[in-house]
């Protein structure tokens, strides 16, 4: 049991502790030597790691980033940013067209990838209107955050749940699609209260030239578009993206090495490193003692079960992380009462709380680390809006879905 234990520690400190000086690596690294670890003590044997690799959640997250990067080689984004602030025309309505955009736009190319796409962007706006950083660098992290709920791909997570529970892509559309709505109305809602003296103003206006949308920008929107359609029509997630993503590398024809300079390789490496690490920890036999002492589902409480159990996957999700909690509970999923509900209720709890604290999710964790030049994102300063946005937000989600089931 120790040799799981230890490998999980060792990699959890690496991932979750900041850089140190005498040992400058990043999250990342720090789960690929986790995952070598795991070998090297006989944690797992080597066939036992390459099979702990959930390599369709990884080829759909690629595929996935790999769609998006076509929309920043267009130049789509950087042309729509100017048109949102003529059209948004105060500080107020730009930051829910930031909300509202990240968050719709995650739904359908991950919130890691907006937040790599759209933070230089939020920067640039910050550093030429004179804005204050704070609500718009929260408004890009915590509405792709949020957004990203409402389907399969729409985060790491939700792709793990999907790969893990089997969910369906139609059916999961259905359920989150108002969680997501109702989650980032509620979003941009208490952002705009704890900013409002920061938000109160006009923007100064200027010319936009030509036009956003262009061909290449219709053609990519329009594949994007068509994967969803195969998703809900029940086509396989990870060869559908990566059916889409080939699609627009023949359609384009770009160089390849401009699409791949815009994928997030180490986010990549990251899960894959994680998958073994947890797996070494699942094989020590300590998840098992603790939940047999610590049921997930508690009979007695009927219904307000799942709440704790929201409760519960929400607080886990920051203690441990995302990704890491949810390979952690799989054993306990299949024994709730209704493990489609069980597992839905994961993916939207550990999906709402990346909100809660600067280092939730990996998307916060970009956005500050692209905006150091403006000041970044503070530990305390982002816990004062994470906080309530993250909590609000799941007592949200968990309403809607137990009550959906009650409704069967």
């Amino acid at each position: 049991m120790w040799k799981g234990l230890a490998v999980f520690g060792v990699t959890y400190a690496l991932v979750a502790g900041r850089r140190l000086r005498w040992l400058p690596i990043d999250r990342p690294a720090g789960a690929l030597i986790g995952a070598v670890l795991a070998v090297a003590v006989g944690a797992v044997a080597p066939a036992e790691a390459a099979a702990a690799v959930d390599k369709s959640t990884l080829t759909l997250l690629f595929a996935v980033m790999g769609m998006g990067a076509f929309l920043s080689i267009d130049g789509f984004l950087e042309r729509a940013t100017p048109r949102l602030v003529q059209l948004a025309r105060t500080r107020r309505r730009l930051l829910g067209a930031i909300v509202w955009g990240s968050g719709l736009l995650s739904a359908l190319v991950t919130n890691d990838a907006v937040c790599v796409l759209a933070a230089p962007l939020v920067v640039g706006l910050v550093e030429r209107w004179k804005l204050p950083r704070l609500p718009f660098l929260l408004a890009l992290a915590t509405g792709a955050n949020t957004g990203s709920v409402a389907t399969l791909v729409g985060n790491p997570q939700n792709m793990l749940c999907a790969s893990l529970g089997e969910l369906e892509f139609a059916t999961f559309l259905f359920h989150m699609g108002p969680v997501a709505l109702l989650g980032l109305a509620a979003n941009h809602a208490l952002l705009a209260w704890l900013y409002r003296k920061e938000l109160a103003g006009d923007l100064d206006l200027e010319e936009v030239p030509g036009r956003v949308f262009t061909r290449r920008t219709m053609l990519t929107v329009a594949v994007i578009a068509g994967t969803v359609v195969v998703y809900t029509a029940g086509g396989s997630l990870s060869f559908t993206a990566l059916g889409g993503f080939v699609l627009l590398l023949l359609l384009h024809r770009v160089p390849a090495e401009k699409v791949w300079e815009r994928v997030d390789w180490s986010i990549l490496i990251f899960f894959g490193g994680l998958f073994i690490a947890v797996d070494a920890l699942a094989r020590s036999g300590a998840v098992s003692a603790v939940f047999d002492r610590l049921p997930l589902f508690d009979g007695a409480l009927g219904h307000l079960s799942y709440a704790r159990a929201s409760a519960f996957f929400m607080i886990g999700s920051n203690v441990v992380t995302n990704v890491p909690f949810i390979l952690i509970v799989r054993p306990e999923m299949n024994r709730m009462p209704d493990p489609i509900l069980a597992w839905e209720l994961l993916a939207m709890a550990s999906t709402f709380a990346g909100n809660l604290t600067l280092l939730g999710s990996v998307a916060n964790v970009i956005v500050s680390e692209k905006s150091q030049r403006i000041g970044g994102l503070g530990f305390v300063e982002y816990l004062r809006a994470g906080f309530p946005i993250a909590v609000v937000t799941t007592a949200i989600g968990t309403v809607w879905l137990v009550g959906l089931r009650l409704l069967h």
